[in-house]
Parts: structure tokens; C-alpha cells; sequence
């Protein structure tokens, strides 16, 4: 095995999605929010990676994602950073600022603060939109873990799996 700094199941799960990519001549653009660029890290520790990631937004704050994306104010500022209708937007806004053929998205709420009744810590949504596709797919987990690390982990592995062939 290659010599990595990301955890083996993450990097073999990212030597995956660079593999089948290209095999598919798929390329890949990243909206990342709370997961600060893991993805991203992952798939670029894989030899190759290259001819696979177009570009990756980190859109850690909300400026960010208006600014690098075009995720409205009022959407924000309606549904909140974490929600499915702001992923839906950046993963929309990464696909029309790249020339990527599927672009992923993260927001969430790692902790160990900032989580709410209605949005607990280790809240994540995701979105995948591929070009061509009208609708972006998008979906909200609960993921159950004590600490930061762990969410951002977990999340880092749902989106290199959403970003399979």
C-alpha cells in the first residue's frame, strides 16, 4: 500500500473513486463545507487524481458559499447553512464554476458546539449533481458520534461513496 495521511479506509475508499472515474472518463468538482477540504485531500493523495478532480471549493462560511458558488443570501439565511436546499445550491454552483461532469457537496454540524433540537451535532447533508441531470440528489444524515473528528471521518466516507460511478 501507498504511504498515505489519511486513514486506510478513507484513502482505499478515495483510490476507488479515482479508479472508476477515470475508467468512466468522469471528471469531479467539491463543494466542501465542514469536512474543510478532506475529500478533496483524499482524492488528491491518490496517484493519478489528477485526470479525475476538475476543483474543489472549501465554502466554510457563508460568504464563501455565495461568494465561490452563488448560494443565495436569503436561501441561508431562510433554510440555514446546513439544510438540503443550501447543498442543492452548491452543488449546483460548483458544477456551473467548473467543467466537472459531477460535483458533491457537504454542510454540516461537526460540533463540539453549534447543533441545535433541529439540527443536532452530527448533522451532515450531501448533494450530488451531474451535469446534464436536472435535479441534484441530495439527502441529511444523523450521524451518531461523540466528537468532531469523527463526524468530518464520516462524512468524508459518504461523499467519496456518492462520488462512485
Amino acid at each position: 500500500m501507498t504511504a498515505s495521511l489519511l486513514p486506510p479506509e478513507i484513502y482505499d475508499l478515495a483510490c476507488r473513486v479515482v479508479t472508476e472515474n477515470a475508467a468512466a472518463g468522469r471528471t469531479i468538482a467539491l463543494a466542501e463545507s465542514c469536512t474543510g477540504g478532506l475529500v478533496a485531500a483524499a482524492i488528491t493523495e491518490v496517484p493519478g487524481s489528477s485526470a479525475v478532480l476538475d476543483r474543489s471549493f472549501v465554502t466554510y462560511s457563508n460568504e464563501a458559499k455565495q461568494q465561490m458558488l452563488g448560494v443565495a443570501e436569503d436561501l441561508i439565511a431562510t433554510f440555514g447553512a446546513v439544510s438540503i436546499a443550501c447543498v442543492y445550491a452548491m452543488a449546483t454552483g460548483a458544477l456551473e464554476h467548473s467543467n466537472a461532469d459531477i460535483a458533491i457537496a457537504i454542510s454540516g454540524i461537526a460540533g463540539p458546539g453549534g447543533g441545535t433540537d433541529q439540527k443536532p451535532v452530527g448533522t451532515v447533508v450531501f448533494a450530488r449533481a451531474v451535469r446534464g441531470q436536472e435535479d441534484p440528489e441530495a439527502e441529511s444524515k444523523a450521524f451518531d458520534a461523540t466528537d468532531r473528528a469523527e463526524v468530518r471521518r464520516q462524512a468524508t466516507l459518504c461523499a467519496l461513496e456518492l462520488l462512485l460511478p
